[in-house]
């Protein structure tokens, strides 16, 4: 399998960058301008989004996770790793699965089962991703136009206005993302319960949550801090599901004292 495209800035330790679902590395780009100045900042195009291809052959979270874990062998041995939304469930994967490079860990927005069930009240209605994926059949652009304006309700306008044009421009700049990936990112997200691994994430790890969230509840992600052995959870005020967007200095403030420990 061939290495996923990435970009680097910057010098010092190193941090990785994992995106969300119908995103890019391109979503961080002044999140990466801003670290680089004390960091060395690895972002990765997740399988099948912006630059990297999509192999159906390696399409299971495991088989994601691996071409992550390929892609970042050459480049660093020990690194912190941010994750957002479902790359901050391909981020669990890695630190439960291969967590000797893994120093940190920073999940953004981010559930260990993301769909409501018996017993996960917290969880979000499977009515999003039904919603998503009769959308995606037809419309594949339009699914995505829809979950950009979800990510951004109940902003105030000019912040949401912003914060979605920051990620239509990282669509624009470097590439739409394959239909393929798009589905199966959602049944991912119908199917997948990472919450019976979270015990073996024993490492230090920071889960950021926006307030005003609608498509990961907050009090998801809190469940998730509080399951993790050294989970610390924190909720940005008026934030929903890109704090790194509409809250940047405060999410970056928070980051960075997490990182230099």
């Amino acid at each position: 399998m061939s290495a996923l495209h990435y970009q680097m800035h910057g010098r010092g330790r190193d941090v990785v960058l994992l995106h969300g679902w119908s995103s890019n590395l391109g979503v961080w780009q002044e999140l990466a301008a801003r670290l680089a100045r004390r960091f060395r900042v690895i972002a990765i195009d997740l399988p099948g989004h912006g630059g990297s291809d999509w192999d159906p052959r390696a399409a299971s979270p495991a088989a994601q996770a691996w071409r992550v874990h390929e892609t970042l062998a050459p480049l660093t041995q020990r690194y912190s790793l941010l994750g957002w939304s479902l790359g901050g469930q391909l981020a669990l994967d890695l630190a439960a699965a291969m967590p000797a490079g893994i120093v940190r860990l920073v999940l953004v927005s981010t559930t260990a089962r993301f769909a409501a069930a018996k017993g996960w009240r917290c969880g979000t209605a499977p009515g999003l991703i039904d919603r998503l994926a009769g959308r995606l059949l037809l419309e594949p652009e339009r699914a995505v136009d829809d979950f950009l304006a979800l990510q951004v309700r109940g902003l105030a306008p000019r912040t949401g206005a912003r914060a979605r044009a920051q990620l239509r421009a990282a669509l624009e700049r470097h590439g739409a993302p394959k239909p393929d990936a798009l589905a199966s990112g959602l049944e991912r997200l119908r199917q997948g319960d990472l919450r019976a691994g979270l015990p073996l994430v024993d490492v230090p790890v920071l889960v950021i949550a926006g307030q005003q969230d609608l498509v990961v509840r907050p009090a998801a992600s809190r469940a998730l801090a509080e399951a993790l052995p050294r989970g610390r959870f924190a909720e940005i005020r008026g934030a929903t599901h890109v704090p790194f967007l509409s809250h940047a200095r405060q999410f970056t403030e928070l980051l960075t004292e997490f990182l230099r420990g």
